[in-house]
């Protein structure tokens, strides 16, 4: 199996909810240390709980990518604030998770327009069952629901740039985008880079391995040595970073492949361990080796859900 030799930055606990649900059992109250780091005169990256946030403040006020959590949208607000006290006039989307989008309702009845791929606002119009959560995601209220969609690409001319969102089909999701700032020289790549541990593929929202790497790909065209790269979960990378990302999930996906054109089941590939190189370094954040396996496993096969192993029995005297 190709192994590449190569270093991942390591998970700064960076994913504290990670989950496809719009209402999560956090306390309001809470605080959160959310942390803003200026990525040019424009461009803050915020980090705090749920997806990484670009916010684009400038003459033509202020558009944010994602929104985090629904619970803590007060407390994202206010760290918005610090950076500019102008209202945010746009929200885009980079994929439909609850951890990206859950600022919508709050920010959107504030008067935001709210952007986003077509498959974005056909999934939170509906009830989602997520075979990996476990758990259905209710349709999200009218207020939350994108109301600009696009099927490929849009730009936005806002504060002295042209801000390119590419669709990137059946990456982490089928609705994912990825969003260029090319004065500034920033790419957000949503949940298509998990920086400093494993990714979720989730296939039950029509991700997929191939995707995925397609859509690193495309950021890596995008990029330059200069470029300022806001993963979807993680510390900030550039184009180095990506690379390795790139490399990992390309070696991941052959060492799977392999196992498939040697004619072995589902849970003998995971028994065969192919992802072990890294595992000790991406493996223990949040997905497991056997569930990244599984992911590529039945990926690559046409499965279109997370499939859970059975648990061994066990007895009982």
């Amino acid at each position: 199996m190709h192994k590449p030799n190569f270093r991942i930055t390591p998970a700064f606990a960076l994913v504290s909810l990670l989950a496809a649900l719009p209402v999560l059992a956090i306390a309001q109250e809470k605080p959160v240390e959310y942390t803003a780091t200026m990525l040019s005169p424009t461009i803050t990256m915020i980090k705090g709980r749920g997806g990484n946030i670009a916010v684009s403040a400038g003459e033509d006020g202020v558009f944010i990518i994602d929104d985090q959590l629904q619970p803590l949208t007060d407390q994202l607000l206010a760290a918005i604030r610090k950076i500019s006290d102008q209202p945010i006039r746009f929200v885009i989307n980079t994929h439909y998770h609850g951890d990206h989008v859950g600022g919508n309702e709050t920010i959107g009845k504030g008067g935001a327009v709210i952007i986003a791929h077509d498959n974005i606002r056909m999934r939170m119009s509906r009830d989602e069952f997520n075979n990996f959560m476990g758990e259905t995601t209710p349709a999200w209220p009218k207020e939350a629901l994108p109301v600009v969609t696009f099927n490929d690409r849009v730009t936005l001319h806002l504060n002295g740039e042209s801000v390119a969102v590419t669709h990137v089909p059946h990456g982490h999701t089928d609705g994912d985008s990825i969003i260029f700032f090319p004065v500034s020289n920033v790419l957000h790549m949503g949940d298509n880079y998990f920086n400093g541990l494993y990714p979720y593929i989730d296939l039950d929202g029509g991700g997929s391995i191939r995707g995925m790497i397609e859509a690193v790909e495309l950021g890596m065209e995008l990029s330059n040595s200069e470029t300022q790269i806001i993963p979807g979960h993680g510390p900030l990378s550039d184009l180095t970073g990506l690379t390795a990302y790139h490399d990992f999930l390309v070696a991941a996906r052959d060492n799977v492949q392999a196992l498939i054109d040697q004619g072995m089941s589902l849970e003998q590939t995971v028994a065969a361990n192919p992802t072990a190189e890294w595992d000790e370094a991406l493996g223990s954040v949040w997905i497991t080796p056997e569930q990244l396996t599984i992911f590529i496993y039945n990926s690559l096969t046409g499965v279109d859900h997370y499939t859970a192993l059975e648990s061994p029995e066990t007895t009982t005297e």
